[in-house]
């Protein structure tokens, strides 16, 4: 088991050139890159809620290639949650994920109480598609975990793929809304309600009551009036 942190720590599993790292950088950065560059590995963070409280999310976007079986055992000792990402353009990419699977299972024991999302990405390229929707769900099924498709270039379902994934989680309650703390906007609002406001007329014209219509509900206001009759 993974020690206690304020990290809640994602593993993105698949063979290379599916999309893992578009789907890290479109989700964290908001971008899109054509260019396949190939990882080793990296990782990303960001600030999430975890019961109640501020932790920081975060994802391992791990190598393609099968050169360092070291590295994918340690990333998935550590893990509290993973992606399993293929391309609908090709069959080989989902029978990759299959030893990776297995190995998940190994190593963490009763994955049923484990976040895993079963990701069929790059579904805007439906003129190559090799691996049908129900396939990706029948997988899904067999393997007893969540299953979605997406797109990191038209970044379709990608937020909804990371909070999917949280939602998933049984253990503690995680989510991408940060509610434990308030922004400075948001203490300033609280702390100016029911305040008085002083209202000053410095010119004529116009009815006094019918200025003070649009004063908010709870506020207590006084006037001065500066102008000569």
């Amino acid at each position: 088991m993974p020690e206690q942190s304020n990290d809640y720590r994602v593993v993105v599993f698949g063979a290379g050139g599916v999309g893992k790292s578009s789907l890290v950088l479109r989700f964290v950065k908001g971008t899109f890159r054509e260019s396949y560059i190939p990882t080793i590995e990296d990782t990303y963070r960001q600030v999430i809620s975890c019961d109640k409280s501020i932790c920081t999310l975060q994802i391992t976007d791990t190598t393609g290639s099968h050169q360092f079986p070291a590295m994918q055992r340690l990333s998935i000792s550590k893990g509290h949650a993973f992606i399993l990402v293929y391309s609908i353009t090709s069959k080989q990419s989902l029978e990759e994920l299959k030893p990776i699977f297995e190995q998940v299972c190994q190593i963490k024991g009763d994955v049923e109480s484990i976040p895993i999302m079963l990701v069929g990405n790059k579904c805007d390229e439906t003129q190559g598609r090799e691996v049908e929707t129900s396939d990706g769900e029948a997988m899904s099924k067999k393997w007893k975990c969540a299953f979605m498709e997406t797109s990191a270039k038209t970044n379709h379902n990608v937020k909804e793929l990371f909070q999917e994934l949280l939602n998933l989680e049984k253990r503690r309650t995680v989510s991408l809304q940060i509610d434990g703390k308030k922004n400075k906007q948001q203490k300033r609002a609280e702390k100016l309600k029911g305040k008085c406001v002083v209202i000053v007329w410095v010119g004529g014209g116009g009815d006094r009551d019918s200025r003070m219509k649009g004063d908010r509900e709870g506020s207590c206001v006084t006037g001065e009036d500066t102008h000569s009759s």
